[in-house]
């Protein structure tokens, strides 16, 4: 491990990171709109996931390899970008229909479910280069080789730096559950704060379809 010192500065630096937006705050805020606190934290967890199998990939150098393959990087670049766009464009379109339903006398659409959150939330960070670019540029930063096993330090730093993240996103899912449940006499409003959760994904989405390999 780092000295205490340069361990402290990691840990500022993460926390600042953890609460700047990103694809998977934003998905959290959108599911937990949809679906309530329950669904909101197990996509957290789902984001956690799919962070850690970055951080093991890093340790290992398997994303190395990808951000080095000019085709490996763009394969998944965009897949993970059309992921984040039909994920947003979906959340509209469910604003849309779940909204009209209610205003008609309807029963609201049943929640996806937290398992399904999960899943989606693994998938959204997983699929998203950018993250492990992250990682290979951040955390090696604060690696001293003369503290032990270079891999060991990599992956430690970048569990602290994804629990970060994910506690990052619990507090989203609980202010979003908040807003969701004081905005339920105003299906209208909720509507709103969907769609716009839904169009921030398609935004992150595009932008990472545009994003460049980093040079290496």
């Amino acid at each position: 491990m780092p000295e205490p010192t340069q361990f402290a500065f990691f840990f500022a630096a993460a926390l600042l990171l953890a609460i700047t937006p990103g694809p998977g705050i934003f998905y959290v805020a959108a599911r937990t709109l949809a679906g309530g606190r329950a669904e909101g934290v197990a996509s957290s967890f789902g984001t956690g996931l799919g962070g850690l199998v970055h951080v093991l990939a890093g340790g290992l150098g398997v994303s190395a390899i990808v951000l080095a393959s000019a085709e490996l990087f763009a394969a998944l670049k965009l897949i993970g970008a059309a992921y984040l766009v039909w994920i947003g464009l979906r959340t509209i379109q469910s604003a849309r229909r779940d909204a009209a339903t209610v205003l008609q006398g309807g029963p609201a659409a049943p929640p996806v479910g937290s398992r399904r959150a999960f899943q989606e939330g693994v998938l959204v960070e997983a699929l998203n280069p950018k993250t492990a670019a992250f990682f290979l540029a951040f955390v090696p930063q604060f690696v001293d080789p003369a503290q032990g096993p270079v891999a060991l330090q990599f992956v430690v730093l970048g569990f602290v730096s994804v629990g970060l993240n994910t506690l990052a996103d619990i507090v989203v899912a609980v202010a979003a559950s908040g807003i969701r449940d004081g905005a339920a006499a105003r299906p209208g409003l909720v509507r709103r704060l969907r769609e716009a959760s839904g169009a921030a994904m398609m935004a992150l989405g595009i932008g990472l379809a545009l994003a460049k390999r980093p040079a290496t």
